[in-house]
């Protein structure tokens, strides 16, 4: 698809494409902490809590990086 491999796409898509979703599901945590009025403990715990699992992600992608893993 203009002249792009499957494998190109498919990085593109998992750099860029779940990147841009990561920040928006921030966004939305952060909405979900100032709604809730939880204060600076209470919004540290809520990203925390539900923002952990964006971190595997991140660091898969930079020990991939300094790897040098494609």
């Amino acid at each position: 698809m203009f002249g792009y491999t499957e494998e190109q796409i498919t990085a593109f898509g998992m750099t860029f494409g779940v990147g841009g979703l990561m920040l928006y599901m921030l966004f939305i945590i952060a909405q979900l902490a100032i709604e809730s009025k939880s204060g600076k403990f209470g919004f540290f715990i809520i990203l925390l809590g539900l923002g952990f699992g964006m971190v595997g992600f991140v660091a898969k992608f930079i020990m991939q990086w300094y790897m040098g893993i494609d």
